[in-house]
């Protein structure tokens, strides 16, 4: 369908905010800028949802309640370009995640690059998993990220199987970066002017790996004991191929997902219900699908 109005006139509004800007922003106000479009762009905070900041593995974390025991836990990773998000940006969506899934929600401070590049991030996804399974003991434990965030999640499953850790019982993923380089269709019909600037994220993916890593890449990696998905992803972002690609090799591998590609969004719009009203539909949606994966018994 085409793209949707609230989110064309998003994207002209950043538009002229890049022209404004000029050079290359500096790191610290990207993170800025990304924590301000956060703030213009999420809802009231939901009282109904209680926070605490707590510290644990070395790291900083907030943990998302709404009155459940704890029973059922979500880790989320924030997205931002693995550089400019933090646990603001995605305050809103750990919120409604929270409100409507029934589990706990426990957000990553995961270091970031380009002061902690690879494989920082994914070596703190890791150790959160498995400081919640051992320490919370959750009857189900969901790893769910967006964007860079998901990259991220999708790693630190590699990570954990090569450890030998046992792999989350769900895996969430919004807007998901599968593959850093990728040479796909909407890579290239969306590489600029879709909130994503081309030049920008090669320079994100330098910062966060300067070289090509260890692990395998997620659409290479061995899909041994991979969770069931759920991936939500854009219509008009230039990750929506590869996703469709990840979630094609996970249905051939006989691994349960379920995909639904919004229509007419763009990347990030999930964090973004002010200005994108059809992102509470979508994470209600997402909410839906946790809960009833956590209903499920055990296997």
């Amino acid at each position: 369908m085409a793209l949707d109005a609230d989110a064309a006139r998003l994207l002209r509004m950043l538009s002229t905010a890049l022209e404004d800007e000029g050079p290359r922003p500096t790191i610290l106000s990207r993170r800025e800028s990304l924590r301000a479009l956060a703030a213009l762009g999420a809802d009231p905070t939901d009282r109904a949802v209680v926070t605490e900041d707590i510290v644990r593995v070395g790291l900083s974390l907030r943990v998302y309640q709404a009155g459940q025991t704890g029973c059922e836990v979500i880790v989320y990773l924030h997205g931002g370009g693995w550089v400019a998000g933090d646990l603001e940006t995605h305050d809103g969506v750990c919120r409604a995640l929270a409100k409507g899934s029934g589990a706990a929600v426990i957000a990553v401070d995961y270091r970031r690059p380009p002061e902690n590049p690879f494989p920082a991030a994914v070596e703190d996804a890791a150790a959160v998993v498995d400081w919640v399974r051992r320490i919370l003991r959750p009857r189900r434990l969901v790893l769910a990220g967006d964007s860079a965030g998901a990259h991220v999640a999708m790693c630190a499953l590699g990570l954990m199987r090569t450890r030998g850790s046992p792999a989350p019982d769900i895996l969430l993923l919004f807007c998901p970066i599968v593959e850093i380089t990728a040479s796909y269709s909407s890579r290239t019909t969306f590489r600029d002017g879709y909130f994503i600037d081309q030049r920008q994220f090669d320079q994100d993916v330098a910062d966060y790996r300067p070289d090509t890593g260890a692990l395998k890449p997620p659409l290479q990696a061995d899909l041994a004991g991979h969770p069931p998905t759920l991936l939500h992803l854009a219509e008009y972002d230039p990750f929506r191929d590869e996703g469709l690609a990840y979630a094609a090799r996970l249905t051939a591998a006989g691994i349960p997902v379920e995909t639904i590609v919004h229509p007419g969004m763009i990347h990030y719009f999930y964090a973004l219900p002010r200005l994108l009203p059809y992102a509470r539909s979508a994470l209600a949606e997402a909410a839906r699908q946790v809960r009833y994966g956590l209903a499920e018994p055990p296997s």
